[in-house]
């Protein structure tokens, strides 16, 4: 496809999260054509997963929804969920990329009418949970999901459920018969904009994240405080379901440390202050104590900071815990830290424990399918080898979701101009 106005191809943007949002909406109001490739069923990314932004604690679904709308409103905008990018070559200027697309078994006819998962029997592991849910082997991602379509589980294709799915639609959305496509691009740039991972938490044996039912991760409390989360926005211990009183959050999860992420992520102290807030508002005689090594919350996040410090039932303490343990009768969970700034060893119980894990570039195990330079820990440098290829967003640093934004927002203007100076 080509544009009539410039007479340039159009750009390429990997991730369909917050970030490649930005960089494809920007890229196209500028009157290029634009292709986003997602790997989910939806568009929205992690940022789609949260149940608040911090420091002003509204809903995701608000920037998400005016996005979702500017795609709808705009021609020049195409995208392909269940999709992956296995193969870039040539030029800034014209290049050719290599797309797969899984198959759905579910086609544009869908009404998201839900008979098709009435039908189902067949229960998965729910992705969008983090495994902490299940839902029906034929599903809706989630409700707020774009593109609004139902994902047959491949684990029923070719049984007698699946045939009985298909019955079940009468709108003849559910095809069995879907097959992987394999199809090539000709575009001026790629913007690769495939966000982050959290850190693996069960490789911190020593926090006992994975085996100990009532330590959990910052991904996992973001669903749990979520409406249409696992627990329908309800805090609560996942080994009993019983309420929380005391909550405390580990700082620097694997971060910081040689062994696991030598850097800091910069919005996992921010993540903390935020989730504490979940607990507070939703119990207000509870109390929460955040471990920490040190606090960082930088220029315009201070004023958060301060006002979440300011609550008599939040409580920091200066610290790296060295162990947690539980007790098995009773679910509580023993952390032991040395407090540095009175030097006495706590040793406390909580009912809840949240892990701040760090962000890792999802570039530091999915690599990009070209000539790609990274740093020592997976982030693609901003300078790269071949000018066409432009990172965007968490794939270059930690960074919260506003300023991914402004960088896929640069990160658009530099696809532009490796296009227009050929």
């Amino acid at each position: 496809m080509s544009n009539v106005t410039n007479g340039h191809r159009g750009v390429l943007v990997v991730g369909g999260g917050m970030s490649g949002l930005s960089a494809a909406l920007e890229a196209a109001e500028a009157g290029f054509p634009v292709y986003i490739v997602e790997k989910e069923p939806y568009l929205g990314g992690r940022v789609a997963k949260m149940n608040k932004y911090f420091p002003k604690l509204c809903p995701p679904s608000c920037g998400l929804e005016i996005n979702f709308r500017r795609i709808k409103n705009n021609p020049l905008v195409r995208f392909f969920t269940m999709a992956e990018v296995v193969k870039i070559s040539g030029q800034p200027g014209d290049m050719d990329v290599t797309v797969k697309i899984a198959p759905r078994y579910v086609n544009e006819k869908c009404t998201a009418c839900g008979l098709c998962a009435e039908a189902a029997e067949t229960r998965i592991a729910n992705p969008f949970d983090y495994g902490l849910s299940s839902v029906r082997a034929a599903y809706l991602p989630h409700e707020f999901a774009f593109p609004m379509r139902y994902v047959i589980a491949p684990e029923v294709i070719g049984t007698d459920e699946a045939e009985k799915i298909r019955a079940a639609c009468p709108y003849g959305a559910v095809d069995l018969e879907m097959q992987e496509k394999v199809f090539d691009l000709k575009v001026g740039a790629v913007v690769w904009a495939t966000g982050w991972k959290p850190y693996d938490a069960s490789r911190i044996a020593y926090y006992g994240a994975g085996t100990f039912q009532n330590v959990i991760t910052n991904v996992v409390m973001e669903r749990l405080a979520s409406t249409n989360g696992p627990t329908q926005g309800a805090i609560v211990r996942p080994s009993d379901g019983a309420a929380v009183q005391r909550v405390a959050f580990v700082q620097c999860a694997g971060s910081r440390d040689e062994n696991h992420l030598p850097y800091c992520s910069g919005i996992c102290c921010l993540a903390s202050l935020k989730q504490a807030t979940y607990v507070l508002d939703q119990n207000p005689e509870a109390s929460v104590t955040i471990f920490y090594i040190d606090m960082r919350a930088l220029g315009k996040y201070e004023d958060f900071y301060t006002k979440v410090q300011a609550d008599p039932r939040v409580r920091l303490v200066k610290g790296k815990p060295g162990e947690i343990s539980e007790e098995t009768q009773t679910g509580q969970v023993t952390v032991q830290v040395e407090d540095q700034e009175s030097g006495t060893i706590l040793k406390e119980a909580f009912d809840l424990v949240v892990l701040a894990t760090g962000m890792v570039p999802s570039t530091a195990h999915d690599k990009v399918p070209a000539h790609v330079a990274y740093d020592d820990n997976g982030f693609m440098l901003p300078a790269q080898p071949l000018e066409g290829i432009i990172p965007a967003g968490c794939v270059k640093r930690p960074v919260d979701v506003a300023s991914s934004v402004q960088d896929a927002t640069a990160a658009a203007l530099k696809a532009i101009q490796a296009m227009v100076r050929r």
